[in-house]
């Protein structure tokens, strides 16, 4: 004994394996009563189906959820073998308090087997599902801050996670979904699902109405196996809604059942009014004729982005993409293009309803909008509230308009709409060779509204300009450039025109007209038979130089001045119109640079109203002219009774300067630099 003891003393290495060999029996017999007790738990569990679980689990469910789950059935709850399975009946799980509802989820049955480390790692996944008769019912509160499908005594707001479930089973399922932010109301029916490797062998039906805001919609949907689908979960989807007035189809394929966010869908909308369907999550935008737009749509979080847009309005075609994000104030961003915008489509920038326009004309397009009898300015109050509740920017491109009158092309538009305040800025396009720049403003963050117009004329050939009302483009060589800057108050176009004050003024630089036009607008009906007969009716008439200005103080727009300057003839004019009621009441008068004979030198008058213009060509002053002539050709010979037709040829030239600079009629002058006494002040108003 001592000698081994020395000898295990010395070296050491008779006592190392006793040593590892106690060790390992005694790792080995925790490791063999370790996986003992797990066997013995396993299969107490197995025998027993964890029915004895049913209070602990309703306890620790009911802890870590802070709310109560219960179970008024059978319950099982154990490995098989693997596998955990899980068997519940009557069972109900709780709402917050908060919620309207009193069960988050409640079924008759349901029974699934799960992955038991997908309880601790990663996405749960659920090898089979067999769910009957469940209730689910799926809330935000008022704020947008907590939902009822995030647990914890802290609650919160998180997505909700669908499980990846690789067979599926479920009949006679409903969903409720409310969200007071989107003030969205949706109640599905589901029934029925069997799915198998993540594919669902039959078609999924859902149907459901509910309510979006204040508009009451329906729906139905289908969730479909591709036949050619061999990547596991992928499931096609069709959808058709209505609302609005419209019907909405989506489609797609998605990687689950419930997965939406990031999968590319296929979206047609069609219907009788765009805004309609727009304004039931209260984005406002002009009316339309009848649309049929496609898009891809795509959910990125609380964004929706509609991209490869392409469809009609009415007889016009639209293309481009636009983002709904749904944050604390709704935002719209959108980058269009149009190539051909019918002039028809376009009347709603302005307030008119386009099918009116289009069937009856702009008098009862005006009249549909409350303007009185005969009106033509749009009186539909902007939607004030509305505008204010989301903000939007839009860079829209129009390659043609389709007008009969005016020629429009190359329209650039940038909206930006922030809480309320709308500006057009800028908003350009090109119109017979020229270019139009304006701004305009709405901001409904005052009350009543600030409207700003600001519109830019550049130089443009009148020919082409007035082609469309009659005057022919050859021989006229006249260009025309003017500025409209007028500021109001109102929540309608009519209403911010007929407060605003501002100048409206168009120069005219040295060209020509053809000589029917300008000598019928003279009167001077000498000079047009003599030019008739010697078939001179198209040789231009020179213009030195001419403006047409109005001064507009609350709604009133009076001649300050109206001069123009020919080689023969100096027209001016005097008058006003009216923004608010409308009417029209302006004379023109051309007086001769030399002698003439039969000479009107009687004003025309316009009157009327917008809608309406007269124009008075036989005035009381030529008439008086007339009778004159007439008196004298009884009482002295016929011949004489012509002198009261001859103009003399006193009318005084114009400084150009003034004229070109469009300076206001208190700075015109003669050639000779002497203020003239021939034109309106700017202080004229119209008969009513």
């Amino acid at each position: 004994m001592d000698g081994t003891t020395q000898l295990d003393a010395d070296t050491g290495h008779t006592a190392d394996p006793v040593r590892r060999q106690r060790r390992m029996r005694i790792v080995r017999n925790v490791v063999l009563t370790f996986v003992g007790l797990i066997f013995a738990v396993w299969l107490i569990l197995f025998i027993t189906k964890g029915r004895f679980l049913k209070h602990p689990f309703e306890s620790v469910a009911s802890s870590l959820t802070d709310r109560k789950v219960s179970v008024a059935g059978d319950f099982q709850l154990y490995f098989a073998p693997l596998r955990i399975k899980f068997l519940a009946e009557g069972l109900d799980v709780a709402n917050p308090q908060w919620a309207g509802e009193p069960s988050l989820f409640a079924a008759k049955r349901i029974e699934a087997r799960i992955a038991p480390l997908s309880l601790l790692f990663g996405r749960r996944h659920i090898y089979t599902l067999d769910l009957d008769q469940g209730r689910a019912d799926l809330e935000w509160d008022k704020p947008h801050r907590n939902n009822t499908w995030t647990f914890g005594a802290e609650g919160g707001g998180k997505p909700f996670e669908f499980p990846r479930i690789d067979r599926a089973t479920v009949r006679g399922t409903t969903i409720r979904y409310l969200d007071p932010q989107m003030q969205l109301l949706a109640n599905l029916k589901v029934d029925p699902i069997v799915s198998t490797d993540a594919r669902i062998g039959k078609a999924v039906s859902v149907s459901g109405d509910g309510k979006l805001r204040s508009t009451p919609f329906r729906l139905t949907a289908r969730l479909l196996s591709p036949d050619a689908t061999v990547n596991r979960g992928e499931n096609k989807l069709e959808l058709r809604a209505w609302a609005a007035n419209s019907v909405i189809d989506v489609a797609g394929t998605l990687p689950s059942i419930a997965d939406v966010e990031g999968v590319p869908l296929q979206v047609r909308a069609q219907g009788r009014d765009l805004s309609d369907l727009l304004g039931v999550i209260d984005v406002v935008i002009p009316q339309t004729r009848r649309y049929d737009l496609k898009a891809q749509m795509v959910k990125d979080d609380n964004a929706y982005r509609f991209t490869k847009l392409a469809g009609t309005f009415g007889q016009s075609d639209l293309a481009g993409s636009f983002t709904a994000t749904n944050g604390e104030r709704l935002r719209l961003n959108a980058d269009l293009t149009t190539r051909r915008l019918d002039i028809v489509d376009a009347a709603p920038f302005i307030g008119y309803n386009p099918d009116i326009v289009a069937s009856k004309g702009a008098v009862a397009a005006a009249a549909a909008t409350g303007a009185g009898a005969q009106r033509v300015l749009p009186d539909a109050a902007l939607p004030v509230a509305s505008m204010q509740r989301f903000d939007a920017t839009l860079d829209w491109k129009i390659g043609v308009v389709r007008s009969r009158n005016v020629p429009i092309e190359k329209i650039a538009m940038k909206l930006t709409l922030d809480h309320g305040r709308l500006a057009l800025s800028p908003l350009t396009f090109s119109m017979a060779r020229g270019d139009v720049a304006s701004d305009l403003i709405f901001d409904t963050r005052q009350r009543p509204s600030a409207i700003s117009y600001d519109i830019r004329l550049s130089p443009t050939p009148m020919g082409r300009l007035l082609a469309g009302y009659g005057l022919a483009e050859a021989g006229t060589t006249g260009t025309i450039k003017g500025r409209i800057k007028l500021d109001g108050r109102g929540d309608t176009i009519h209403d911010s025109l007929a407060s605003s004050s501002g100048r409206i003024a168009f120069v005219m630089p040295q060209g020509a007209l053809w000589t029917r036009n300008i000598q019928l607008a003279e009167l001077d009906l000498g000079t047009f038979v003599q030019k008739m007969f010697q078939d001179k009716l198209k040789e231009p008439v020179q213009i030195n130089c001419g403006v047409v200005a109005f001064t507009v103080r609350g709604g009133i727009a009076s001649t300050d001045p109206i001069l123009i300057d020919t080689k023969k003839n100096v027209i001016t004019g005097r008058g006003a119109f009216s923004f608010g009621t409308e009417a029209v009441d302006i004379a023109f008068r051309a007086d001769g640079k030399k002698f003439s004979l039969f000479s009107g030198q009687s004003p025309v008058g316009i009157g009327g109203h917008f809608a309406s213009p007269s124009l008075n060509v036989v005035s009381p002053e030529l008439l008086g002219r007339a009778g004159a002539g007439l008196g004298l050709a009884v009482v002295a010979t016929p011949v004489a009774g012509l002198l009261a037709f001859v103009d003399v040829g006193d009318a005084k030239s114009a400084a150009c300067g003034p004229v070109l600079s469009g300076a206001r009629a208190t700075a015109q002058r003669t050639s000779k630099g002497k203020p003239r006494d021939d034109v309106g002040k700017g202080k004229q108003k119209p008969k009513d």
